[in-house]
């Protein structure tokens, strides 16, 4: 099992929104892109003490490398895009792949 994550800190004032959009928007469309099995869609609960914001790890799971390696190429360009378009600057976004042990 591929795990994709995606860790995202927040600006305050998008919060409510952003957590509206990924809810409502965005968790279907990468879902319904068939590269993935399933989602998690977690917030953190611990911060540093001078971290600002909202902090949000999706866990998307991958049966293979291969539907992992295709949703980047196919997929995630314009699902990243409509994010930015909607957001901005006002998010940062952080990547990792892991797999299952």
């Amino acid at each position: 099992m591929i795990v994709y994550n995606v860790t995202i800190n927040l600006e305050p004032n998008i919060h409510e929104e952003w957590v509206k959009w990924m809810k409502e928007k965005h968790l279907s469309d990468v879902m319904a892109t068939g590269m993935f099995t399933s989602f998690r869609f977690l917030k953190l609960l611990s911060k540093q003490e001078d971290e600002v914001g909202e902090t949000y790890a999706i866990q998307y799971f991958a049966e293979t490398m291969e539907h992992y390696n295709r949703y980047m190429e196919e997929f995630a360009p314009a699902l990243q895009k409509d994010g930015r378009d909607l957001f901005g600057e006002q998010f940062y976004a952080f990547r990792t792949l892991l797999e299952e042990a």
